[in-house]
C-alpha cells in the first residue's frame, strides 16, 4: 500500500473484516487506524439540510427575527442535545460576545443523525411548516409508504 493511497472498509462481515486485517499488516509505518461508529451518511446531511431550508422558508420567526438555514441548524442542533440529555454550553467569546458551544453534525453518528432529523421533522411538523424542499428531494416518500 502506497503512502499516497487511503483506503476505507465498513465492517459488514468477516471477509471485509479480513481485507482491513491485511490492509493494517500491509501499511507502512505511521499509518493512521480509526476503528469507530459509522458517521452520519450522505442522505441523512441531505435531508437534514432539506429541512432546515423549509423551516428557513417559512413565516417562523425565532428570537423577533427570520432565520437562516445555518441559524436553524445552530438552534435545532443545541435544542435537540437538551431534549436528548446532553445539554448545552454557552461560553464567554474573545471578543466578549457569547458563542453556544455545540455538537458538531458531521462527527455524528447515523444514530444520533437520525435522532436529530427526527427532531427537526418534529418540529416544522407541530409549528405547520410546509415542506417543499423535503418533499422535492424524496425524504418523505418512506414516511407515505409506512
Amino acid at each position: 500500500m502506497s503512502d499516497r493511497k487511503t483506503k476505507a472498509f465498513v465492517l459488514r462481515n468477516d471477509l471485509i473484516r479480513r481485507n482491513a486485517v491485511a490492509a493494517i499488516m500491509e501499511a507502512p509505518d505511521n499509518s493512521r487506524v480509526t476503528v469507530g461508529a459509522a458517521q452520519r451518511s450522505l442522505d441523512q446531511n441531505a435531508k437534514l439540510h432539506a429541512l432546515l431550508t423549509d423551516l428557513a422558508r417559512s413565516p417562523i420567526k425565532w428570537a423577533g427575527k427570520l432565520r437562516t438555514v445555518d441559524e436553524w441548524k445552530m438552534l435545532m442542533v443545541s435544542a435537540h442535545a437538551v431534549a436528548t440529555g446532553q445539554g448545552g454550553e454557552v461560553i464567554p467569546g474573545i471578543e466578549g460576545e457569547f458563542v453556544a458551544i455545540r455538537e458538531s453534525t458531521a462527527s455524528m453518528s447515523v444514530a444520533r443523525a437520525s435522532s436529530l432529523i427526527e427532531y427537526v421533522l418534529a418540529f416544522c411538523v407541530t409549528n405547520g411548516v410546509t415542506l417543499r424542499e423535503t418533499e422535492r428531494g424524496g425524504f418523505l416518500l418512506e414516511r407515505e409508504a409506512a
